[in-house]
């Protein structure tokens, strides 16, 4: 089966970021927030405007993604996702509140040295789910990752470990199935989702990348109006398209190679991107590596949800 291909040549904006990463949309402004992990740096562009609207803003602390509170406005105050714990993270100060810290008790300490957020999102009922692991700059990552649910109440529940390197999350349009990116097994894998209680069960590999014959491992995703989940791909030069059969359909092809993250602004998707480890070999990635990238697909995005805290 042929697959349906677009090719971007330039950046939309040349960020040069470290790890550039958690690209979210704010249609209420038409605005794009993207952070760079490794530099503690969150970038702002009015979309209206274009590129020239970008602004930086030093977080403090690596942060791995911001979702937007149902009532506050979220060009003061966002949810982040932050080195270790869930915070209230204002723009205007730079200043973070946390809501709750995910390490206590014995070993606490030196989980917070050595571990941080990666990638969240919230479900239909304003719960915002979140992962942490061992954070690649100071060591090599094991299979302490985790994924956490934060419900309103600021509560922390842990929902599924031993995974080395969680990634992407979105529910279906039936609100009863949630996708898990699994980086490191190259794998989608699926959980019966129960939307009342916010439980999952019944594990199962929806995607398995390693059989696809295309480079590259499953990071960041996203979900278009179809179902279709939108997935980069680090190492891979490309954002691939998934059916909910679990088959890839469509592809957006890159000049970077690690591409790491995507979200829809309309038609418009876009991409994140990270350094090049190996400039020498891979100049013409290196040249477009860490930039931010965009490219119209056609169909939008399914619905996103703001976090709810009580």
């Amino acid at each position: 089966m042929s697959i349906q291909q677009w090719k971007v040549t330039e950046p939309y904006v040349a960020t040069k970021c470290k790890l550039g990463e958690g690209v979210y949309y704010v249609p209420e402004r038409n605005e794009l927030r993207f952070l760079d992990i490794n530099s503690s740096k969150l970038y702002i562009i009015d979309l209206n405007k274009g590129p020239d609207s970008l602004k930086e803003i030093d977080t403090g602390m690596p942060v791995g993604v911001t979702v937007d509170i149902e009532g506050v406005d979220s060009s003061e105050i966002v949810l982040a996702g932050a080195k270790d714990g869930v915070t209230k993270f204002n723009l205007k100060t730079q200043k973070h509140d946390y809501v709750v810290k995910y390490w206590s008790g014995a070993g606490a300490e030196e989980k917070t040295k050595r571990m941080r957020s990666n990638d969240g999102a919230v479900d239909t009922a304003g719960r915002f789910w979140v992962e942490a692991f061992d954070d690649p700059e100071i060591g090599d990552p094991s299979d302490e990752g985790v994924l956490f649910r934060m419900d309103p109440d600021g509560t922390l529940q842990t929902m599924y470990e031993k995974i080395v390197i969680p990634n992407g999350i979105t529910w279906n349009e039936q609100d009863n199935t949630m996708h898990l990116t699994d980086t490191t097994e190259k794998r989608i894998l699926s959980f019966a989702y129960h939307s009342k209680t916010g439980d999952i069960s019944d594990k199962k590999i929806f995607y398995d990348h390693s059989k696809s014959g295309l480079p590259g491992n499953p990071d960041g995703h996203t979900q278009d109006s179809e179902g279709n989940l939108w997935q980069a791909l680090y190492g891979g030069s490309r954002v691939i398209r998934v059916t909910p059969e679990g088959k890839v359909t469509g592809e957006v092809l890159l000049p970077t190679r690690n591409i790491t993250c995507c979200v829809f602004a309309g038609t418009d998707l876009f991409v994140t991107s990270a350094v090049e480890e190996d400039p020498k070999n891979n100049p013409e990635s290196a040249k477009y590596a860490g930039n931010l990238f965009k490219v119209n697909v056609g169909v939008g995005g399914a619905p996103r949800h703001k976090a709810r805290l009580s």
